[in-house]
């Protein structure tokens, strides 16, 4: 089954609100700091890795005209 365009558009709107999400969590956790120090690598890797998912995304979007 080929991704439509639409297909496409949805899953960008969903990892969108995910790299939000985890941006909010990482900014969240910075603002408690020294409270909760040792979980910032955690949170960063899971923000890095929402933001590199939703890149890939807008790239197969932006390839699909």
């Amino acid at each position: 089954m080929a991704v439509t365009t639409d297909d496409l558009k949805a899953l960008v709107k969903k990892l969108n609100a995910q790299a939000t999400q985890a941006k909010m969590d990482l900014h969240d956790l910075s603002e408690e700091l020294p409270i909760g120090w040792e979980h910032i690598p955690e949170q960063a890797q899971k923000t890095f890795e929402a933001y590199a998912r939703l890149a890939e995304a807008r790239a197969r979007l932006a390839a699909a005209g």
